[in-house]
């Protein structure tokens, strides 16, 4: 499991990867909880890109915001 140290990271990388596409990374919600993930251009969960879920919004930001957080490597 890697991390994510930089902040400079604003594209999902399995987005890019697996979807071939360049979606910004945002908070998204989901029945497990909070994760940082990707939408597709219609507003649809496209990638999760985090390999966990927080159970409050702020975390979530927080890491994002950071770039502090575990990159999920498959999809």
């Amino acid at each position: 499991m890697d991390t994510i140290d930089s902040q400079s990271q604003q594209f999902g990388q399995l987005a890019q990867s697996e979807g071939g596409k360049q979606l910004p990374l945002q908070v998204l919600q989901s029945a497990a909880g909070f994760y940082i993930g990707t939408t597709d251009e219609e507003g649809y969960p496209f990638t999760r890109e985090s390999d966990r879920y927080w159970r409050k919004h702020e975390d979530a930001c927080s890491a994002l915001q950071s770039g502090q957080w575990p990159q999920r490597n498959w999809l």
